[in-house]
């Protein structure tokens, strides 16, 4: 079992963090649009960083789209990231889109909806 490395937890905080800001205020791609980081995995040598996002709105174009600009954007990511973050190496980039987000809203709606249509809770009512 692999021990935790809270090295790397804090170090993909501080990323996420400073992404964050950075696609917010600097980033001008209009193919981003409203985007929230929404977790960072780095790996244990700290070259690589996995960077989970969400979108507003669910089209499966747009996300894709979303996705193709900040694989593009990011070089320039990387480099607002190092002026940033006082590390060794910075951590090469790869953008995921997180679907949980979405999961979570199908399945909220999911159970309003069998609550709603119970006859037993009806009853209490």
């Amino acid at each position: 079992m692999p021990k935790d490395f809270p090295r790397s937890r804090r170090i993909a905080e501080q990323i996420q963090r400073e992404l964050s800001d950075i696609i917010r205020l600097e980033l001008k791609d209009p193919r981003v649009g409203m985007v929230t980081i929404t977790d960072v995995e780095v790996s244990q040598d700290h070259a690589h960083a996995k960077v989970f996002f969400t979108r507003l709105g669910d089209d499966e174009l747009e996300i894709e789209a979303t996705s193709c600009a900040l694989e593009h954007a990011a070089g320039f990511l990387r480099s607002q990231l190092a002026r940033r973050v006082r590390l060794r190496t910075v951590p090469q980039l790869q953008f995921k889109y997180d679907a949980s987000v979405e999961r979570g809203v199908r399945l909220s709606q999911l159970i309003d909806a069998a609550v709603a249509t119970d006859p037993a809770n009806r009853e209490k009512k």
